[in-house]
């Protein structure tokens, strides 16, 4: 097994994040969609108004994958959760220990911040996926519909 290695993302790794959007869109049949750019990635994620956070995993000193990450709020709860945007590892790492490993320093994080929760989604027909969270223990949210505004519908929202 690889000496897995979880470190706090740099700027200087904003084309291997790219990379891994790419890698990752590419897998869920989305590639079209990525509209990002290596100054996006710097700019979002490591400029002065950032909001979310992003580490990179190793393998023996090889980058492997990555997650992103922001903080949310539960009225309910009244605590902060972590909400993973993106969970990826290559795929020729995969059952190496290195995504069970990101969820671990995750979960760490989270409860270092006391945040209430850890969420994020999944693609339904990611039958690995599903399989390996659930076996972490895991449960799927099915009482909520997650809804979106995006592209013409979000403009005129602004604007209405």
């Amino acid at each position: 097994m690889p000496k897995i290695t979880i470190r706090k993302a740099t700027i200087e790794d904003a084309a291997l994040l790219l990379r891994f959007v790419h890698e990752l869109a590419k897998e869920e049949k989305a590639e079209h969609k990525v509209k990002t750019s290596k100054e996006q990635i710097v700019k979002t994620l490591f400029g002065k108004n950032a909001t979310a956070h992003v580490i990179t995993c190793e393998a023996d000193g090889v980058p492997i994958g990555h997650a992103v990450y922001f903080f949310n709020y539960s009225t309910w709860q009244g605590k902060n959760g972590l909400y993973i945007e993106d969970l990826y590892i290559s795929p020729e790492y995969r059952n190496c220990g290195a995504g069970k490993e990101i969820l671990k320093h995750l979960s760490c994080l989270a409860l270092e911040k006391d945040c209430g929760r850890v969420e994020w989604s999944v693609l339904h027909w990611n039958a690995s996926a599903i399989g390996f969270y659930e076996s972490l223990g895991a449960k799927p949210q099915d009482e909520w519909i997650r809804y979106r505004l995006s592209g013409k519908a979000l403009k005129e929202m602004a604007c209405s």
